[in-house]
């Protein structure tokens, strides 16, 4: 296991057997509320986890019993004149970004509260693993501004344009059961599961291609939104890159030698 520290409040750590890596929010004293220098750290250890090899597959996670990210660190911002919250505005934008780019498949792992921008980490990933006692929500236009996390964007995309503007403008809280059922969340753990599940559903990710699975996130991000013809031109660039890989070499000739593949990673 390799453990590297970004700043104070975020932790990675990858498994170098099972080739995922978690990301770890670890500002347990404000339940991970993202002030401006735990957004540089998660910025900070995005950089670093999508350029390394050994990561397959990434797992967002919290050490807080009782949420995942409670969202922006409203003291802080309370604290701010105008002239600072703008300047602190791309370090903000830096975090979620990072998140959502990664190359490699993403997993969220939420308990508890998942709010404001906490929800926006957790839909930056591809899947969202979600317990028993998770509380998710976009409650910005309760207090005076709108989600700036990526959620305008990416809730429509999971939920649709009317259910994502009920959730938004009423700035409602949907409990587990709900979000479930909504589509908010795609897996339910039992109560103090998600973190287990969401590893293990990493690991069975993990022991495919390195170049599949980026080249296949790839084609489904870059097609989002796009019509078909072009969806299928995104998808027929991103084969491409795996059709000609080490990757697609080693995978064929485990599967006719009917062994498990070792994979090259290009």
């Amino acid at each position: 296991m390799r453990t590297t520290r970004y700043g104070e409040f975020v932790e990675v750590r990858v498994d170098e057997a099972t080739h995922v890596a978690e990301l770890v929010l670890d500002r347990p004293k404000a339940m991970n509320a993202v002030s401006t220098g735990m957004a540089r750290s998660v910025a900070e250890a995005c950089e670093a986890v999508a350029g390394d090899a050994g990561a397959r597959v990434v797992v967002l996670t919290s050490t807080h019993e009782r949420a995942f990210c409670v969202g922006a660190d409203l003291k802080e911002r309370n604290s701010f004149t105008d002239a600072e919250l703008g300047r602190q505005r791309p370090h903000a934008r830096a975090a979620y970004t990072g998140v959502l780019e990664l190359p490699q498949p993403t997993v969220a792992a939420v308990h508890g509260y998942a709010l404001g921008g906490g929800f926006e980490l957790a839909l930056s990933c591809d899947v969202i693993v979600a317990d028993t006692t998770a509380v998710v929500g976009l409650p910005e236009v309760s207090v005076g501004v709108i989600p700036g996390g990526g959620g305008t964007q990416l809730l429509p995309r999971r939920v649709g344009a009317a259910r994502a503007a009920e959730l938004i403008f009423t700035a409602r809280r949907v409990e587990a059961a709900e979000a479930r059922e909504l589509g908010l969340v795609d897996l339910l753990a039992a109560e103090g599961a998600d973190r287990q599940e969401a590893l293990e559903l990493a690991g069975r990710m993990a022991g495919n291609s390195p170049v599949g699975l980026r080249a296949a996130k790839r084609a489904l991000r870059t097609g989002w939104g796009m019509d078909l013809r072009a969806g299928l031109e995104v998808e027929d660039a991103a084969w491409r890159t795996v059709a000609f890989s080490g990757d697609r070499a080693e995978g064929v000739a485990a599967f006719n030698e009917k062994r498990s593949p070792e994979w090259p990673g290009e």
